[in-house]
């Protein structure tokens, strides 16, 4: 396995891990936020896990963005090691 393609993989699975922890706390914000609680606070609490998963979503898709942007540039510029000397 080659040091690109570890980190590629790498990459991948924080993201998708990330992603996922994105979906499920927009999930339980928004159970939270509707549910039939007459307490004030549990609300709020709801729509604050709401605008932070919102705002890390949008973060995990600049920084996506950036490291696909790198990947991209480094496999165009990347040629492979010359042979070694023949004697």
């Amino acid at each position: 396995m080659s040091l690109p393609s570890f980190i590629q993989g790498l990459t991948v699975q924080i993201m998708a891990i990330a992603w996922t922890l994105f979906l499920v706390s927009w999930v339980i914000g928004w159970a939270v936020r509707g549910a039939p609680i007459p307490i004030h606070r549990v609300k709020k609490a709801g729509q604050s896990l709401i605008e932070d998963a919102v705002l890390a979503a949008f973060w995990m898709a600049i920084g996506s963005s950036v490291f696909a942007l790198i990947s991209y540039l480094t496999s165009a510029i990347h040629q492979p090691l010359p042979p070694p000397p023949q004697p």
